[in-house]
């Protein structure tokens, strides 16, 4: 069983490291835009301390995250109209993400054991919610290292994420129409660091993917085409899962082009 405690310290250091991408752009640097259409580095921000926001009143006050979702006024539009509720001048913008993240931290370590926290269309425990939150500020720090053509290594919190992959195949198929499979997955995935596999689904299981963690988490993420990733798919359901694969909630994200069609990746 994960350690909320430890998964906390992973989601901040997590949002640290793309703290420190953003923290000294100068004001051109925050409207550079990402590779999600219509969304520069400003976007990506603005989503995340939007999103940190929904979470706290989620995990502090029930009633006031229902109103939330009550008040919005198109629901198809919920992300986009969520990030540019919160955007702001980049030091402002910087400052609400900060507090808002710090806050989010404290109210899910508050949250009594066994008690769930209402989201989208379900309830997740506190471990679930703070996994998500890593899966997200990683997957947006993804986009921001793009905008600035910057690097960044892979750690050893991406377990989190392939994990978080992993327990969605379900949903995957499901969030894009398709009869959810009852046939088993293993998933054996390289760590970023050392030889170590990452093993989730029955050792005995025929249908497998495997491949390095970092090509998996961007996959689920839908942060790269499976065409640019060095993933194995071995059997049916693995191989169409590898086209739906979805780690995040809600409807069935555009994913991204292969880099070779010309579009950024």
């Amino acid at each position: 069983m994960v350690d909320l405690t430890a998964l906390l310290a992973d989601l901040a250091a997590e949002s640290e490291q793309l703290d420190a991408l953003v923290a000294d752009l100068p004001p051109e640097g925050w409207e550079r835009p990402t590779p999600a259409p219509g969304w520069t580095v400003a976007h990506q921000i603005a989503h995340l301390a939007w999103t940190d926001h929904v979470a706290y009143l989620a995990a502090t006050d029930e009633s006031a995250f229902f109103a939330s979702v009550m008040a919005a006024p198109d629901p198809s539009r919920l992300v986009e109209d969520g990030a540019e509720s919160f955007l702001a001048p980049p030091a402002a913008l910087l400052a609400r993400w900060r507090s808002g993240r710090s806050a989010l931290a404290g109210a899910v370590a508050a949250v009594p054991a066994g008690q769930k926290i209402p989201w989208y269309g379900t309830s997740m425990s506190p471990t679930s919610m703070v996994t998500a939150r890593l899966m997200e500020t990683w997957a947006h720090g993804e986009d921001v290292a793009d905008a600035l053509g910057v690097s960044r290594a892979p750690t050893q919190r991406l377990r989190h994420i392939a994990h978080l992959g992993f327990r969605t195949l379900g949903h995957g198929f499901a969030a894009h129409g398709r009869e959810v499979p009852t046939v088993p997955v293993r998933v054996e995935l390289t760590a970023p660091t050392g030889g170590d596999v990452w093993e989730f689904g029955p050792a005995e299981a025929a249908d497998r993917v495997t491949g390095p963690a970092l090509d998996f988490c961007l996959l689920v993420t839908q942060r790269r085409h499976r065409a640019d990733l060095a993933l194995t798919a071995t059997g049916p359901v693995a191989d169409e899962w590898l086209d739906v694969a979805q780690a995040f909630a809600g409807p069935p994200g555009d994913g991204r082009e292969p880099a070779a069609s010309g579009v950024p990746s």
